[in-house]
C-alpha cells in the first residue's frame, strides 16, 4: 500500500514571494488551451493568470492547464467569472492556489471572497476528502494544512472600489489588491482611455492604500511604458501581456511583412 503524503510537499512559495515584496511578472492566458498555456510556462514568467472571467475556460478546461505548467516555474493563478464560492470551492478542489478575485467593491464582498477559499471555522469551503488539490485524498496533512497556502487577490475596478480600497485592503486574507484598469477607465468615464489622469489618480490612490495596509499591489499593463510606470509607482504584481495579444501582434506583424 502506498503511504500517504505528508503537506510538505505544497508549499505555496508564490505566496510567500509576493509577501515578500519581490516583483512578480507575469502573463494573461486567455486562450483556454494547455498547449499555449505550456508555451508560457517555457517562457519563464514568474505567474501565468488562466481567466476565467473574459475567456472561454471552466474546470474542465483549467485542469489540462494546470497539467500543462507543473513543470515550469510560473504559479498559476486563476480568475474566476465573478465572486462566486460555488464556482471558487470547484477551482479549489481542481487544484488551484492561487486566486484573483474580480470586480470587489467592498470590505464584505472582500471578506466573503476569502471565506470561500477557507475550510470552517475560518470560512466556509465545502469539503470533498478525495479531489485533485489532495491528491485525491493521499496528502495526509491537506485539511490541517491548505488554509494557509491559499492566496487571495482582490481586483478593484470600480468607483466603489476605489473608495473602498482602504477597508478592503485592510481584510485579514486579502493577499494583493490589483487594479483593472480597463474596468476602472469605463467606470470613471474614460472608456478605453486608461492614462487618463482622472484614472490614473485612481490608481496612484489603490495604490497608496494599500500599501499602508502593508498589502502588495498588481495591475494589468501590456504597454511597457505603462508597466514601467506602475512599478515605479510600486505595483510589484505585474502582468505585462497576453497569449491572445502576443500571437495577435505578432501574427498580423509577420503577415505584415509579406
Amino acid at each position: 500500500m502506498t503511504q500517504a503524503n505528508s503537506y510538505q510537499p505544497f508549499p505555496n512559495s508564490f505566496k510567500r514571494d509576493l509577501l515578500a515584496g519581490k516583483t512578480l511578472i507575469g502573463c494573461w492566458s486567455s486562450l483556454a488551451n494547455a498547449i499555449t498555456t505550456e508555451v508560457l510556462g517555457v517562457a519563464g514568467f514568474d505567474w501565468v493568470l488562466l481567466d476565467g472571467e473574459h475567456s472561454p475556460n471552466d474546470v474542465g478546461t483549467f485542469i489540462p492547464q494546470l497539467m500543462a505548467l507543473k513543470d515550469s516555474p510560473s504559479a498559476p493563478i486563476v480568475r474566476p467569472t465573478s465572486n462566486n464560492a460555488v464556482e471558487i470551492k470547484r477551482l479549489l478542489d481542481a487544484g488551484f492556489y492561487n486566486f484573483l478575485v474580480p470586480f470587489i467593491e467592498s470590505a464584505d464582498e472582500a471578506r466573503a471572497a476569502v471565506a470561500a477559499t477557507r475550510y470552517p471555522p475560518q470560512g466556509i469551503r465545502g469539503v470533498s476528502v478525495s479531489q485533485r488539490s489532495n491528491r485525491y485524498g493521499t496528502v495526509a496533512d491537506y485539511f490541517k494544512g491548505i488554509n494557509d497556502q491559499i492566496c487571495v487577490g482582490v481586483q478593484i475596478e470600480s468607483r466603489a472600489g476605489v473608495a473602498a480600497s482602504r477597508a478592503i485592503a485592510e481584510v485579514d486574507g486579502v493577499d494583493c489588491v490589483f487594479v483593472g484598469p480597463s474596468d476602472l477607465a469605463a467606470g470613471f468615464g474614460h472608456l478605453g482611455h486608461a492614462g487618463h489622469p482622472e484614472v490614473q489618480a485612481a490608481i496612484a490612490s489603490v495604490f497608496a492604500n494599500a500599501k499602508a495596509c502593508g498589502k502588495p499591489t498588481g495591475i494589468l499593463a501590456p504597454v511597457e511604458a505603462d508597466a514601467r510606470r506602475y512599478m515605479e509607482m510600486g505595483a510589484t504584481f505585474v502582468a505585462v501581456g497576453s497569449d491572445l495579444g502576443v500571437f495577435r501582434s505578432a501574427t498580423q506583424a509577420l503577415r505584415d511583412k509579406f
